[in-house]
């Protein structure tokens, strides 16, 4: 367990840069999940992102969740070994919201295979049974496809790849909306409408 942590860990590091604060959170029959906060200053390189509104993303990745398999949670049998195992990564501009409060959610989202037998995989919703930070639009999040901001790594045999899971943040009205229509509906009516899906005081998208 710890070895394949300290890989995702490495692999984070050489994606997204040293994490600027790290926290760290324990549910009762679970393991640790730390939620680790990078800054990307690309969007304001003088400034310091954190202050300044237009300044960069700020980026929350788990570690911890892919220390075990997900394991299909009707399958009487769990194997240890095998099995899909996947971090979480949730990317929002800096300086618009009080987004650090997210770290308990992403830890909770993260736990859930441990807690719930939750297999959590594209095109999932995950609702937090709340407002993601103080204020915000959004109580659940979908699952996008991973590869784009951190690549899969690849872990020694039996093992599958640790696969880093985008998190898209949604209102309740995109999430009825999506469970009708679908995850790919929804991201195309996202991305017809330009909408800025980092923008952590966004509105609902026009669903009609």
């Amino acid at each position: 367990m710890g070895e394949v942590l300290e890989l995702v860990e490495a692999r984070l590091f050489t994606a997204l840069g040293e994490p600027d604060a790290r926290a760290a959170v324990t549910f009762l029959g679970t393991d640790r999940i730390e939620v680790l906060r990078f800054i990307d200053r690309a969007g304001d390189p003088a400034g310091d992102p954190a202050e300044s509104p237009a300044g960069g993303v700020v980026r929350y990745a788990t570690l911890g969740m892919s220390a075990h398999p997900m394991s299909d949670p009707t399958s009487p049998l769990a194997d240890p070994v095998k099995g899909p195992r996947a971090e979480l990564v949730l990317s929002v501009r800096a300086g618009l919201a009080d987004t650090d409060k997210v770290l308990r959610p992403l830890a909770v989202l993260a736990a859930s295979p441990q807690v719930e037998g939750l297999v959590v995989a594209p095109g999932a919703s995950l609702d937090v049974g709340g407002p993601l930070w103080p204020s915000a639009p959004f109580t659940s999040v979908l699952v996008a496809e991973p590869g784009g901001l951190v690549a899969d790594l690849e872990t020694p045999a039996p093992m599958d790849p640790v696969r880093f899971l985008p998190l898209l943040p949604m209102t309740p009205n995109e999430a009825a909306w999506k469970r009708v229509h679908g995850a790919q509906a929804l991201q195309e009516r996202w991305l017809a409408r330009g909408t800025d899906l980092r923008d952590p005081l966004r509105a609902s998208v026009a669903l009609d």
